[in-house]
């Protein structure tokens, strides 16, 4: 029977979204759950179930799913498990894509998060047509996806790419869930930046509109807002990020020399004022073999839909 529909899930560490994606990469429908709220694995895949099942049924039924394919922090490609994930809440090996498939009846296959974006913006995205390209997204860590040679860098193990786990401050930085200090998600991702804000604020007096928030609610988009209104101290939030981000891509390009750098997630609502600086400190940073060839470039895809269709382009890959 003709299968003319997959499912492709994004797994973020707040929320998970998922959807029905036609041959056409059309996302037919599409709904979300909290990912952060559930300590039990199984309840979670039970909340998954309850809203996907609807949509699956809005379009016939299960027979006509070919199959589902998973973005998530720290999926393994060969495995299909979800293996210590510092932004989850479940610890140690999870074996998710043999959860989803006995949930639904299903086959189901599995990549990083960011592997599934990168995917997902080179088929229907800013890097259609590129062959080497780094995605970076920035939501609440640090993930990417390297594209070389239109092929995508899974590595030995299936885990080549966590970009977000390199070192960005060698001597005192900050704690990171992974466990070691100085990560670069801990930075530049939304968390790093609502901590950046949270440190200046707690250790100098200046003026600012944060200060009418209590500190340890502060988030990125309240940091954002804030630079709107033109706050100095959002500004300069803003200005340190895109030093350290900036900074570490320079670093990425030596070892792949991509054509581009593509940028996802919610930090790129900033839109400028963390662009701007991004591109200052890599330009000052890279070789002068590299210098003004390297485009950085914001995700063309609605900020759902470039995981969701990386991760269903997987599925479509399923035998």
């Amino acid at each position: 029977m003709n299968k003319p529909y997959v499912i492709g899930m994004d797994m973020g560490g707040t929320n998970t979204v998922f959807g029905i994606v036609d041959a056409r990469g059309n996302v037919i429908s599409k709904a979300a759950v909290k990912t952060g709220v559930h300590q039990d694995i199984n309840l979670y895949v039970q909340d998954i179930y309850d809203e996907l099942i609807k949509l699956i049924d809005d379009v016939g039924g299960v027979s006509v799913i070919k199959g589902i394919g998973v973005g998530a922090p720290n999926g393994n490609y060969y495995t299909g498990n979800i293996e210590f994930a510092p932004n989850l809440n479940w610890k140690g090996v999870i074996p998710f894509s043999q959860l989803m498939k006995d949930k639904f009846g299903i086959p189901a296959v599995l990549t990083n998060d960011a592997n599934a974006a990168a995917i997902g913006e080179m088929t229907y995205g800013a890097a259609r047509g590129m062959k080497n390209f780094i995605m970076i997204t920035l939501g609440t860590g640090v993930g990417s996806g390297i594209v070389i040679d239109g092929k995508l860098v899974y590595g030995h193990d299936g885990f080549a790419g966590e970009l977000g786990h390199t070192c960005s401050v060698r001597n005192n930085g900050r704690q990171c869930a992974c466990g070691k200090t100085g990560c670069l998600e801990t930075y530049a991702s939304a968390n790093g930046v609502a901590r950046t804000a949270r440190e200046i604020l707690e250790t100098r007096k200046d003026d600012s509109l944060l200060r009418n928030i209590p500190v340890e609610s502060i988030t990125s988009k309240d940091v954002h807002d804030a630079a709107l209104q033109g706050d100095v101290v959002a500004l300069e939030i803003f200005e340190f990020t895109g030093k350290i981000l900036g900074e570490a891509l320079s670093d990425f390009v030596a070892f792949s020399a991509p054509e581009a750098i593509v940028l996802f997630g919610g930090l790129t609502k900033s839109g400028d004022y963390i662009l701007k600086p991004i591109i200052e400190h890599m330009e000052k940073n890279l070789l002068s073999i590299w210098k003004g060839k390297i485009k950085v470039l914001f995700s063309d895809l609605k900020e759902a839909d470039a995981a969701v269709l990386g991760a269903s382009a997987l599925a479509w890959e399923i035998q």
